[in-house]
């Protein structure tokens, strides 16, 4: 079971290269933070499956929560910045 989640952590890892992608080279700004956003959880689940893998799931799902978290907080603060008029 094990080498099932390794494999779905590894394919997460080559999707999160392929949104890297749109982030460096997206045609606007609104498409890179959803692209940062998209990485984010990307690696929040990577944190989970590492958890499942060393079984301590409880331990790294606290990890993750804090994570989602400044996410979350982060494609916040990069949208108010932008609504304010950082981006002309």
């Amino acid at each position: 079971m094990n080498t099932f989640f390794l494999v779905i952590g590894i394919g997460l890892c080559v999707l999160v290269f392929f949104v890297l992608y749109r982030v460096v080279f997206g045609p606007g700004v609104f498409n890179r933070i959803a692209a940062i956003s998209a990485i984010g959880t990307k690696t929040l689940v990577i944190i989970l499956i590492m958890g499942i893998i060393y079984n301590r799931i409880d331990m790294f799902v606290d990890i993750s929560m804090v994570y989602a978290l400044l996410n979350f907080i982060g494609t916040l603060a990069a949208a108010k910045y932008l609504e304010i008029g950082g981006e002309k």
